[in-house]
């Protein structure tokens, strides 16, 4: 098993102390990970601003560096240049500290989630419990802000905040139940593993009931991330900035750049349950890049591009979507996603008992499998039929219906 220690062993050797060990591990794999973070945060801010801008029939930024790559750090300098204020009744210390709670509240899930094989700070046996564990961490910042700001605006924020994050958990926690009945395992390693091969091993198109809990993961994702239509913590129209209307300069912006990782976490977090990990899908392909140097970049490219291509449906959503009450919040949480959740979790493992696919998988098909092609069929299927129900719906807004006949 992958540990933190493995590239500072092969530097240092066996013989090393565990001072040692532990500031390579810091060298190794927490620096490269902020570098990463930093760097995520930087591209999304920019993609978000591009894809806004496509959206509304813009152009976004175009003056700083090419097509405007560069605003965002020219904005990041102009953060670095703020004013730190801090409200004369908060809590000084808590209101300091909410926004690195917030921010390592998000590092700490990098700790589990794969960059490529054998791209992994520590492949833990029990690494998707971790992540449940962790996951919510991001939150407790977010809540802290908003307490230590002592305004009713942000506490409002922080309030919703907590009830949002707790309460979709539990249909993430189900869709990550499903997975690990199906794959056995706790590991994120172990549960990309089974992946390999034709893209009908994906566990996406694994039976007819695990592409329903990637919809379910993902829609309890853009709730845990606070993205529209589920961005009620800090809605501008209500709560002026929610949490975070007391920060400024360098604290707000380590609240969104905390965003923008969390972001790339679950997307992360959704290609390898659901999407192969760093597998292409194509058979042939995977074998002839195989192992070693070769296999860690390939495998790294595709692992990112799927995070960064599901981030990219985020910010679609977000310039798509409205934003949704906190009565209708709930309601698709305790009266939609669990209970669907629920009948996936046990239509998922029936069918896995009597219909079991493990032996298609570890043979390299899934073509061929009539148990894998049935999960295929019904997803196609039912992707088909979710979409023509979200246009009829779409259609039937009064709204759209008064445009349409003016």
């Amino acid at each position: 098993m992958t540990t933190p220690y493995t590239l500072v062993d092969w530097v240092l050797g066996d013989g090393a102390g565990w001072l040692a060990r532990f500031i390579g591990a810091i060298l190794v794999w927490a620096v490269p990970i902020t570098g990463f973070v930093s760097f995520v945060g930087l591209l999304s801010i920019w993609l978000e601003r591009k894809i806004s801008a496509h959206i509304q029939c813009r152009l976004g930024p175009m003056e700083v560096g090419p097509h405007g790559a560069l605003q965002t750090v020219a904005d990041g300098v102009k953060l670095l240049a703020k004013e730190d204020i801090i409200p004369a009744d908060a809590d000084r210390i808590l209101f300091a500290f909410a926004p690195m709670l917030a921010f390592a509240g998000t590092i700490v899930g990098f700790a589990v989630v794969p960059f490529g094989p054998g791209l992994i700070v520590a492949d833990l046996d029990i690494g998707l419990f971790y992540l449940a564990a962790v996951g919510s961490l991001e939150a407790i910042g977010v809540i802290a802000a908003g307490w230590a700001s002592n305004n009713k605006w942000s506490l409002f924020g922080s309030v919703r905040a907590a009830t949002q994050v707790v309460s979709y958990e539990i249909p993430m926690g189900l869709a990550f139940v499903t997975i690990a009945a199906l794959a056995g395992t706790l590991s994120m390693v172990g549960i990309v593993e089974q992946q390999q091969g034709w893209i009908a091993n994906w566990f996406l198109f694994r039976n007819p009931f695990t592409w329903v809990a990637f919809i379910i993961y993902y829609i309890a994702a853009l709730a845990e991330c606070k993205r529209a239509p589920f961005d009620l913590p800090e809605a501008e129209s209500e709560l002026v900035s929610g949490f975070h209307t007391e920060y400024s300069g360098m604290r707000f912006a380590i609240f969104f750049l905390a965003e923008y990782a969390q972001m790339y976490v679950v997307s992360a977090v959704a290609a390898v349950l659901f999407l192969g990990g760093w597998y292409t899908g194509i058979a042939p392909l995977d074998a002839a890049i195989g192992g070693g140097t070769a296999g860690m970049v390939v495998g790294a490219g595709v692992i990112v591009t799927k995070s960064f291509l599901l981030v990219c449906v985020q910010m679609w959503l977000r310039w798509t979507l409205p934003r949704i009450r906190l009565d209708q919040m709930m309601y698709l949480c305790l009266k939609v996603l669990m209970p669907f959740g629920m009948l996936t979790l046990v239509g998922s493992t029936v069918w896995e008992h009597f219909l079991p696919s493990p032996a298609i998988v570890k043979d390299g098909g899934g073509w061929t499998g009539n148990t894998v092609m049935t999960g295929v069929v019904v997803a196609a299927i039912g992707t088909v039929a979710l979409v023509a129900y979200v246009r009829s719906v779409i259609r039937a807004t009064p709204s759209l219906r008064a445009a349409s006949n003016s």
